[in-house]
Formats: C-alpha cells, sequence, structure tokens
C-alpha cells in the first residue's frame, strides 16, 4: 500500500505519511470496536457464572449495551474538582489512552500483516506498556484527594514489581527465538514440539507462559489484582474524581491493555497466528483468524479469574511478585540458558561455514544467525514475516 501511494501524486513524504495514517486507523477503529464488544462479553461471562442474565435491552440479546454506554457518558459534563491541577487532569486519561494503542503498532497479524516491522518490537511492547502507569500516576495526584493519591501510589509499586518479572519470563523466549523481532518469535514456534506450535506446549517453557500470563492479570491491574480501585478501601482509586469522556477513556485504556495482554500472551507462547498443530488444511483458514480466536481464549480466562477468585491483600500482592515470581523466573532463564548451550551447537566456523541446510539450522545457537546463510537456514528476522 505504502508503494502505491507513493508512485502517485503524493510523492514519497506524502504518501508514506498518507499510507501510514490509513494503517494506524485500520488497525485502532477495529480496536476500539473490539473494546465495546469484550466489555460486553466481559459482563456476560460474569453473568453466567452467578447465574444471571447480563445485557440483554439495548439491541439484539444485548450488544449494543456497550454503545449506549458509551453515548451516556459522552453526554454527561466534565467535572473538574476546584483544588485539581487542570491540566494533568485531563492529560492523565488521554495518556492512559494513548499508551494503549501504540503497542498495537508491532503486532503481527497474520504474515506481512504488521504496521511497524522492526527488529526490536518486543523492547518496543515493554517500553510502552512501562509507560501506561504514568497516566495513572498523574490522575491520582493531579485530583487533590487522598484515594486517588494512595491508589495511584499502589499503581506505581504494583507494575513496577511485576515488569520485572515479566522482563525476566520473556527472556528465554528471546533465547529460544534467537530475535526480538515479534514475527520472528512466531515463525519459530512452528513444530516447536512436534507437531504443535507454540511454545507453551514446551515443558520448560510452559511455567513461564503460566507466570506471564498472571503477571499480565496484575499488570493490567484486573481482578484478583485490582488493588489500585478497590471499591471498599479507596471508593473508585484513581478514577474517583473523573466523570463523562475522561472516565470512559480510563475504561477504554484499561481493556486496551487487557486485549494488548492477551495478544502477547498468544503470540509469544502460543503461536499467534499460527494454527494450532502444524498440519496443511488448517494454514488455508487465515492466519488473523487463529489471533484473534487465541485472544478470545485468554480473555475469557481472564474473565473467568475475576468473575471467581477474590480479591488478594496488598501485602499478598507484593509477595506473590518479589518472593515467588521474581526467583523462578530468574532461575528459569539460567535453566533454559543452559539447556540450549548443552544441546545446541557452537556457531560454524571455517570455509563454507555458511552453506547449512534448513533442517540443521535450528540445531545452531541464535546468536549464529549471522553466520547461517538465509537461502538456506534461519532467515534474518526483518523478512520472517
Amino acid at each position: 500500500m505504502t508503494e502505491w501511494f507513493q508512485s502517485t501524486w503524493m510523492g514519497y513524504g506524502f504518501g508514506w505519511l498518507t499510507a501510514t495514517t490509513i494503517l494506524i486507523m485500520m488497525i485502532a477503529l477495529p480496536l476500539m470496536l473490539a473494546v465495546a464488544m469484550i466489555i460486553y462479553a466481559d459482563r456476560k461471562i460474569w453473568a453466567a457464572m452467578a447465574l444471571r442474565r447480563g445485557p440483554n435491552v439495548v439491541g439484539p440479546f444485548g450488544l449494543l449495551q456497550s454503545f449506549a454506554d458509551g453515548l451516556k457518558v459522552f453526554l454527561k459534563e466534565t467535572i473538574i474538582p476546584s483544588g485539581a491541577n487542570r491540566g494533568l487532569f485531563i492529560i492523565a486519561p488521554i495518556l492512559t489512552f494513548s499508551v494503549a494503542l501504540l503497542a498495537w503498532a508491532v503486532i503481527p497479524f497474520g504474515p506481512g500483516m504488521v504496521l511497524s516491522n522492526i527488529n526490536v518490537g518486543l523492547l518496543f511492547i515493554l517500553a510502552v506498556s512501562s509507560l501506561g502507569v504514568y497516566g495513572v500516576i498523574i490522575a491520582g495526584w493531579a485530583s487533590n484527594s487522598k484515594y486517588p493519591f494512595f491508589s495511584a501510589l499502589r499503581a506505581a509499586a504494583q507494575m513496577v514489581s511485576y515488569e520485572v518479572s515479566i522482563g525476566f519470563v520473556l527472556i528465554p523466549v528471546i533465547l529460544w527465538a534467537g530475535t526480538f523481532n515479534l514475527g520472528g518469535i512466531i515463525a519459530a514456534q512452528k513444530s516447536h514440539v512436534f507437531f504443535l506450535n507454540g511454545f507453551g506446549f514446551n515443558p520448560l517453557l510452559f511455567p513461564m507462559a503460566v507466570i506471564f500470563l498472571i503477571s499480565a492479570m496484575a499488570e493490567t491491574a484486573r481482578a484478583p489484582f485490582d488493588l489500585t480501585e478497590a471499591e471498599s478501601e479507596l471508593v473508585a482509586g484513581y478514577q474517583t474524581e473523573y466523570s463523562s469522556m475522561s472516565f470512559a477513556l480510563f475504561w477504554l485504556g484499561e481493556y486496551g491493555n487487557v486485549l494488548l495482554m492477551c495478544g502477547l500472551n498468544a503470540t509469544l507462547f502460543w503461536g499467534g497466528w499460527l494454527p494450532p498443530i502444524d498440519w496443511a488444511p488448517l494454514y488455508a483458514i487465515p492466519g488473523i483468524f487463529w489471533l484473534f480466536l487465541k485472544i478470545f481464549i485468554f480473555f475469557f480466562i481472564f474473565s473467568w479469574v475475576k468473575a471467581t477468585v477474590p480479591r488478594f491483600r496488598y501485602d499478598q500482592l507484593m509477595r506473590l511478585g518479589w518472593k515467588i515470581f521474581l526467583p523462578i523466573s530468574l532461575i528459569w532463564v539460567f535453566l533454559v540458558s543452559g539447556y540450549l548451550l548443552l544441546t545446541r551447537e557452537q556457531c560454524p566456523t571455517g570455509q563454507g561455514a555458511a552453506i547449512v541446510t534448513r533442517d540443521t539450522a535450528d540445531n545452531y545457537m541464535p546468536s549464529c544467525a549471522a553466520t547461517i546463510d538465509p537461502e538456506f537456514g534461519r532467515r534474518p528476522a526483518e523478512d520472517l514475516t
């Protein structure tokens, strides 16, 4: 698409800008629709588990309930407390919402279906997701109220605590795939365990998949880790003083982050756009279908946990992150790196060292990618999607 726009009268610069803007809209607008639908799905799942009907009045089967709620908050008055810092109070929800959208720029939806296919895509996601806490901290401080401020402090400690364990959890994945490129990580999961596509089927990486899933719930402040907005303690946490669309932006940002974490679970451990089984007929189904199916499965798990597991105490939350997840993930880094060092051969050297067949390329350490002929062996990360 970019090349076509650049070949028209728009030229290189304006053509690139137009194509990129269209691609951004093709991701952002469906994402907003998906957020509306998963809010509906969330409420339906909770209702089913509590033997209730859930939304069922607005539209067929209640499908338009989320849009009715959006219209309601849009028409309400935005109230800013007299003692609040007006500028920061308004910026905080915008920041939270914007950061939730940024990370989707590097998520591959299928072969070649990615907005920005950068080699450090996983690092980009870690950097962007860590910015989300700033919106919560700014909202808590700018509200000039004690409950939002307590919530902001909790959010800062909670997100930092679980980002540390998430970082260590991702190291074994990077070591096994040999790249930070998300498309390359997905390609490395093809037929990973016999005919199964996904690192999660590997007994050595499955514990990391479980820790990542639980840490993702804590990172997005979903129950049972929603200590930042514990209504029995903090009224509504950092959102207490917000109303109208500023409150809705926090809501959209939260569910956008939940979808992102579901997408990362699917991409990093369960094959992304690949079908679960490496069987030729399954590849006839578009990869984006498999990705969306896996995202929905993980979202169902998020909703299931929220509906059934009671909220943690704050000391339990911190102990789980620092005393359980962090040591386990750190030990697993040594286990995986040691396993790869013992089972994979060193880089080929000498005359003809780069001539390695495709069947034997995966027998070498990931760091050997520079010496493996891309025509025969592991392809460079930028070409994998």
